[in-house]
């Protein structure tokens, strides 16, 4: 049987509010460190590998646990295990901030990573709980989107903020605030949500996910600055062992983390694979933008972000305006490729960019992450649409899983085009650093006349390698889109037997 939607009021859009402020940080907290790395250094003073881990372990261990905490919510309830991980993330940022040593400042982070992970997959899922009218929820999404494109922008410049007027640990208190007003209003206004029928937990599936997400990661997180690197290639090769193993073991276990059926769901299986694509394109643009205007223009890392905010604007009415046309009638399967389209666009608009073309490049930009953030709130909807409400936990960590590794792919393969570009462009009488990377050209620059301005068009040559490779990318995506949904549209599933969902309010 299906059930009928109710449309929701005033309470649940002032819950989405709530439920935007920690999507917001824990997506700020991905580039909170840009500008703080050099304050830390001085003051903890970490070893090279302790810098790195500062600045990663965040992003590893969100990635690594998003599946797991995902389906832990449709067990446990997800406003529940949201308000754990305001607690872990608020307790985790103070920590943080006033660290003392490198080693605690990295084990701050991993807790913040863990306290990431439990809340971004919650704040979708309740949201699919809060908003089961197709349109309003197609709505919400597209805020969601937004919000979670906007706080990766805006982490870096807040950052360079806080960290010219205050010390560095300011930009971890940021986070009190908002995660002290969630653990307030949170049990008023959100709503209960959890499938108490789903069996037991898997906790088998917990390494091997983690065993299968990391490595991956890794590895090609790693590839775009040091190459195919054999011990890359073989963390890459492990790690997809182990996703092997993880699929095996989801199809056979009694009660698995990820259940298969999700994927029988019309347009489920191809909305994770084309958000994936999505994440590529965006994530793969940014590796070369933010040196383009810190290296290529000679800007300071504050005044690159700042002129890095203006193509975020046109985010803002991007998720709208795709929504508004779905529910007047155009096909989704259009929409959504008319969102790859213009991402490709946006690679294209890249390809004509020279060593002085700010407008050129921030225009590219723009116009890539309006076709991102189109193809992010459509395809989520599809996706979160065609999940039962009570898996929602885990459809919304597969999707965000999915994200996790598309950006990391596009880092990886674009990264490698521009390289790749970059060293055959450059003489064969360079230093060899400076054959390396624009960086290593720019340290010894003041040794060898002319080195600099070679440097720096080698790096918008291999740019524009980058560009074309993503246009054409992304163009398939396109075609892959028109061709996978064309016909599916978002239905409500069959509702589960009434004793296997429980939702109720505070």
């Amino acid at each position: 049987m299906t059930t009928n939607p109710t449309r929701a009021g005033r309470r649940e859009w002032t819950a989405l509010g709530v439920l935007m402020l920690p999507l917001l940080l824990v997506s700020m907290d991905v580039s909170v460190l840009y500008f703080a790395i050099p304050s830390i250094s001085a003051d903890l003073e970490p070893s090279g590998t302790q810098q790195l881990w500062i600045f990663d372990i965040y992003a590893f261990v969100l990635a690594g646990l998003l599946m797991t905490m995902g389906s832990l919510g449709d067990r446990v309830g997800h406003r529940r295990l949201l308000l754990i991980g305001a607690t872990a993330f608020g307790a985790a940022s103070l920590l943080a901030a006033y660290a003392d040593s490198a080693e605690t400042l990295i084990a701050a982070r991993a807790v913040l990573g863990i306290g990431g992970a439990t809340l971004m997959p919650s704040t979708m899922a309740l949201l699919r709980t809060m908003f089961t009218d197709p349109g309003q929820r197609a709505k919400a999404i597209g805020l969601w989107s937004g919000v979670m494109t906007a706080g990766i922008a805006l982490g870096s410049v807040m950052s360079g903020v806080l960290v010219e007027y205050f010390w560095w640990g300011s930009v971890f208190l940021v986070n009190l605030p908002a995660m002290a007003l969630l653990l307030v209003l949170g049990p008023v206004l959100l709503p209960e949500s959890r499938n108490p029928a789903s069996g037991r937990f898997d906790w088998l599936s917990v390494p091997l996910s983690m065993a299968a997400v990391l490595p991956v990661i890794y590895g090609l997180k790693e590839i775009p600055s040091e190459g195919w690197n054999v011990r890359y290639v073989v963390s890459i090769t492990v790690g997809l062992l182990f996703a092997a193993l993880f699929v095996r073991r989801q199809r056979t276990a009694a009660s698995p983390m990820i259940d298969p059926a999700l994927f029988r769901g019309r347009g489920f299986a191809p909305a994770v694979g084309l958000n994936l694509v999505s994440a590529f394109g965006i994530m793969g643009s940014a590796y070369f933008t933010t040196q383009y205007l810190q290296s290529v223009l000679d800007k300071s890392a504050l005044e690159a972000a700042l002129w890095a905010l203006l193509p975020s604007v046109p985010i803002g009415a991007a998720a709208p305006v795709a929504t508004g046309l779905v529910q007047k009638g155009v096909d989704r399967s259009r929409v959504i490729t008319a969102g790859f389209v213009i991402a490709a666009a946006g690679f294209v608009v890249l390809a004509f960019a020279g060593t002085d073309s700010l407008w050129v490049v921030l225009t590219a930009c723009a116009v890539l992450a309006v076709g991102g953030v189109v193809v992010m709130s459509q395809i989520m909807d599809l996706a979160m649409g065609a999940a039962p409400v009570e898996r929602a936990g885990t459809a919304s960590s597969l999707m965000e899983t999915g994200s996790e590794f598309g950006g990391a792919l596009g880092m990886a393969l674009l990264g490698s085009i521009g390289t790749a570009v970059y060293r055959h462009e450059m003489p064969a009488s360079a230093p060899d650093a400076a054959r390396e990377t624009l960086g290593g050209a720019l340290a010894v620059a003041d040794r060898v006349p002319g080195l600099a301005t070679v440097a720096r068009e080698a790096f918008t040559s291999g740019m524009q390698g980058a560009a074309i490779g993503g246009a054409v990318f992304l163009a398939g995506a396109a075609v892959l889109a028109a061709v996978t949904l064309r016909g599916v549209e978002v239905r409500e599933p069959v509702k589960e037997p009434e004793p296997e969902t429980e939702t109720t309010s505070a």
